[in-house]
């Protein structure tokens, strides 16, 4: 059976609790940010290209107050983070150490406009860590959203400079060179609607409904995590950087198979696979929307097939577990699946699948009878489509 996520007031609760007991006090702010799962639309994002995401109902959660002492003192509950889980940092002079989920805090501080003060705050979520549906980018973003709430940060710029800020954050702190997609849906997330990404333009992106009472998603930890992500994540980003230059043109966004096919000579087979790629899935991702948009779910889920057989085969940034994972879920095609695909950046984490509504439980039934004896659990979520970042209300603290 599917995993109750759970709720944002037990979340917000049980920090408020901590907190209380580490600190002496009551919070006096906080903020909540979600995590999110890619429809369609995966290593496009850096590319300039289409991506295809929802916010998740999975949150994290932060509360805390000011401080005058210059030192901030930070507590994760979060049982997947790095040792320890309590640290403590000067605001002052902020740079990248340990532990590693700190990191993400210190980045988005070391961006914000104006001055940051001290503060005391304690981080709960969730958002699986490690299972590729953006557990960074929404601890960057509620540390965004909790931050500007104090006066001597410029809370004025537009929302769209705030997300490039988180987005720095996680390239400069946490060295991991991500697109923009991660940080923008979880800042802009949209209840009952997927997100239409122009990762050029954004202000010409689309919302796509996603509330038909017919399907749900279905989101599928395989609770894996290759070690691979760290160092081939920007390793593909440079492959695609150096193959637009050959093609001349300023990022893949504006190749096409004609221009690939023309320079197939000037690059490995290598390169060149991965260039196939991210043409063909631009091309897929505004496709599939089109598709969601008309409630035309046997074409989306076609194309969400599609994306997987070439993130595997010619991006190779798929594994074992999640081929195994789409596999399975597509045996029950006659029986309420569309589609299947990995989502995230690779390596492991999670797969996304769209379902006949009804027909959910007796898929992850099938799922789970089978991956299991892999020698691994997966766990199930069914998440609708859900809203981005807010402030927490005084009340809910």
């Amino acid at each position: 059976m599917a995993q109750e996520i759970r709720s944002v007031d037990s979340l917000i609760e049980e920090a408020v609790e901590v907190f209380k007991k580490r600190f002496g006090s009551k919070p006096a702010l906080g903020a909540k940010a979600p995590g999110r799962v890619n429809l369609i639309g995966e290593h496009t994002d850096y590319n300039d290209g289409f991506v295809f995401p929802m916010a998740l109902p999975m949150v994290t959660v932060i509360v805390g107050s000011g401080t005058t002492s210059g030192i901030c003192r930070v507590e994760t509950l979060n049982p997947g983070a790095d040792e320890p889980r309590y640290t403590e940092f000067p605001i002052k002079g902020l740079q990248p150490g340990k532990p590693k989920w700190c990191n993400y805090v210190k980045g988005v501080a070391a961006q914000m406009p104006g001055t940051v003060p001290s503060f005391d705050a304690v981080i709960i979520s969730s958002v699986p860590l490690g299972g590729g549906v953006s557990s960074s980018a929404s601890l960057e973003v509620a540390t965004y959203k909790f931050l500007e709430q104090f006066k001597s940060v410029d809370s004025n710029i537009d929302r769209y400079e705030k997300i490039l800020k988180c987005q720095k954050a996680e390239h400069d702190f946490a060295g991991m060179p991500c697109g923009i997609m991660d940080q923008y849906i979880s800042m802009t997330g949209c209840e009952g609607h997927a997100l239409l990404l122009d990762c050029r333009d954004p202000e010409v992106s689309k919302l796509v409904p996603l509330s038909n009472d017919n399907v749900v998603v279905l989101v599928t930890n395989s609770n894996v995590k290759h070690e691979l992500t760290g160092s081939e994540y920007p390793t593909r980003r440079k492959q695609c950087q150096d193959a637009a230059k050959i093609l001349g043109v300023e990022s893949l966004r504006d190749a096409n198979e004609y221009m690939l096919k023309s320079k197939q000579a000037d690059m490995d087979e290598e390169t060149f696979m991965r260039v196939r790629h991210v043409i063909s899935e631009i091309q897929r991702t505004e496709e599939a929307a089109k598709a969601l948009e008309d409630l035309d779910y046997d074409t989306f889920g076609k194309f969400m097939l599609e994306s997987h057989v070439s993130l595997r085969d010619d991006f190779e940034v798929s594994c074992k577990e999640l081929d195994e994972l789409v596999e399975f879920a597509m045996e029950m095609k006659d029986q309420g699946v569309y589609g299947s695909r990995m989502t995230g950046g690779g390596f492991g984490g999670c797969t996304v699948t769209l379902v006949k509504k009804g027909m959910e439980d007796r898929v992850i039934r099938h799922i789970d009878s089978k991956y299991k004896a892999n020698g691994h659990r997966a766990t199930f979520f069914v998440c609708p489509p859900s809203e981005g970042a807010k402030v927490l209300e005084e009340d809910a603290l």
